[in-house]
């Protein structure tokens, strides 16, 4: 499917306005090219001497050229305001939102408020059913942006926003950061899966259950090392007395299909490389570079492996 091509009624609207202006601008355009050549070829010097007559006023040709343009600009803004409303429907204030999504430098918090589930990046909705979704800012001007689904809405720290997503296709769809908001910006991407009803609640029921204690040796070993290094201080991993929420929450990274928003695919091999250099992989993110030696690398990859 075309990568624009919407899949909701809001971004729908959005694509039909668009296209109605551009196909209204070619006309225009090419109106007003086939008038000057017209008159160019109508007015056109005969003979030497030969001048054409002056007219120093038509009044029906000044009411059409000021009429004309005066109605295109009217239907624009009638449109514009009906489309405005069709993306973006009244949210209401009191009721509790489906989803809570928390922008910081670079990723994306995701909380579903209702099913006390938390995790990142990775935004999954049900299609057919409206989603009423709060977004808000942990530290500076973030800018929420999926063209298939929705329009673009400003996340300014400490103003809570609300939006409607009502995806009608099954499917997964890419957005970012549409506001430049710091060096990692570039990088600061999410995921939106839209799954059909059966499968939204399946996902959100793993999702709910907290990790498994790991059995391998290595995994058991990347479980301690997990809690005694730095990564305790800022992840949490539900079902252990790791809580912290300053990163993102891991409880089931493993499931996740990208690392770092998007930044690379999740496989063993990426997160070794993740852990290993952060600092490389995605510059000035607040991800640290612990120095780990290889043998604490790869028990803390087969921990983190077992997060699904």
């Amino acid at each position: 499917m075309p990568p624009f091509m919407p899949a909701s009624h809001q971004a729908r609207g959005i694509a039909e306005l668009f296209t109605f202006v551009i196909v209204l601008s070619i006309v225009v355009f090419a109106t007003v090219t086939g008038l000057v050549l017209f008159i160019a070829w109508r007015f056109r010097r005969r003979e030497i001497g030969d001048e054409p007559r002056p007219v120093f006023g038509h009044r029906t040709i000044e009411i059409v050229w000021t009429a004309v343009p005066i109605g295109i600009v009217a239907l624009l803004f009638v449109l514009t305001l009906i489309q405005m409303r069709a993306a973006d429907p009244p949210t209401p204030s009191g009721r509790t939102p489906d989803v809570v999504l928390v922008a910081h430098q670079w990723w994306w918090e995701i909380r579903y408020p209702a099913a006390h589930v938390v995790t990142a990046n990775d935004l999954h909705i049900p299609a057919g059913t409206p989603q009423l979704v709060e977004l808000r800012s942990a530290d500076v001007i973030h800018d929420f942006w999926v063209p298939r689904l929705s329009r673009k809405i400003d996340m300014t720290p400490g103003r809570p926003v609300r939006l409607w997503l009502a995806p009608d296709t099954v499917g997964t769809f890419f957005g970012a950061c549409a506001e430049f908001c710091g060096a990692e910006h570039a990088w600061m991407r999410i995921r939106v899966t839209v799954d059909s009803a059966p499968g939204f609640r399946a996902w959100l029921a793993a999702q709910q259950a907290p990790a498994l204690a790991p059995l391998a040796d290595d995994a058991r070993v990347g479980s301690s090392l997990f809690s005694a290094l730095t990564c305790a201080n800022c992840h949490a991993v539900a079902g252990t007395a790791d809580t912290a929420q300053v990163g993102p929450d891991l409880t089931h990274v493993a499931s996740r299909p990208a690392l770092a928003a998007e930044r690379l695919p999740n496989t063993s091999e990426n997160l070794r490389a993740w852990l290993a250099q952060p600092d490389v992989i995605k510059p000035a993110s607040h991800m640290p570079n612990l120095h780990l030696r290889d043998a604490d690398l790869n028990d803390l990859v087969a921990y983190l492996e077992t997060l699904r």
